[in-house]
């Protein structure tokens, strides 16, 4: 959902000054805010450069880190169970800690 900035309107001439200045996500459909949501002043929508992540993104670090990748890569993952960690991906021991030999 994107996040869209709006300005308290300050009354006066100036159509265009605005003070406070808040976020609120809202769908690209709905309509814009006329009252601040809290106060009930006059808001105005701004219009504001897009924030655009770069190369990084929660959704390519999921796939970057997933055991297919990890073990493609040479790495091993253990996940931490009750009986200290087992192995998800790569080669080494199957489980580490937890009193077990193996």
């Amino acid at each position: 959902m994107p996040t869209y900035v709006y300005g308290v309107i300050v009354p006066g001439d100036d159509d265009e000054a605005v003070g406070e200045t808040f976020e609120v996500e809202q769908g690209i459909k709905e309509p814009p805010l006329t009252h601040h949501p809290q106060t009930g002043e006059p808001v105005r929508r701004l219009l504001c450069a897009p924030f655009v992540a770069g190369t990084w993104s929660p959704l390519k670090s999921k796939n970057l880190l997933s055991d297919k990748k990890l073990r493609e890569k040479g790495f091993t993952k253990y996940v931490k169970t009750n009986n200290g960690y087992e192995k998800s991906a790569g080669v080494g021991p199957d489980r580490i800690g937890g009193g077990s030999d193996d």
